[in-house]
């Protein structure tokens, strides 16, 4: 599957409507990501049943603002929904397909348990 460009039309619906999305924070100017563009697109490619999105932070400063982000490229990795993972900088293939790999295996039942908790904790404060 080819990337897919992500804007503030279609974020909600792409992050909520797939199980897994891993969206590239970038910007035309950027060299570093521009040199990530052909491992994020090959990564695309081998992983059936994940969403490699690209948000341009130039055309969508509104959604780079909400997320925090600070350095481009950042990527970041929701499943269900739920931030996984978030990094600035751009990574090499092998990289990215380990970070597939771990986001895959995630125990997304775990991680709602602690982000439940987590609620709990602030609502006992």
């Amino acid at each position: 599957m080819a990337t897919v460009e992500i804007t503030r039309d279609n974020f909600e619906s792409i992050v909520t409507g797939n199980p897994m999305v891993i969206v590239d924070f970038w910007a035309p100017w950027c060299g570093p990501c521009r040199a990530f563009a052909p491992v994020f697109e090959a990564a695309s490619q081998k992983h059936e049943g994940v969403v490699f999105a690209k948000l341009n932070t130039e055309d969508n400063p509104e959604i780079a603002q909400h997320f925090g982000i600070q350095a481009i490229p950042t990527l970041m990795a929701f499943r269900e929904q739920v931030i996984v993972f978030s990094q600035p900088g751009a990574m090499m293939g092998g990289g990215l397909d380990r970070l597939v790999a771990e986001v895959q295996a995630l125990d997304m039942a775990q991680v709602h348990a602690e982000l439940a908790a987590q609620a709990g904790d602030g609502d006992a404060a």
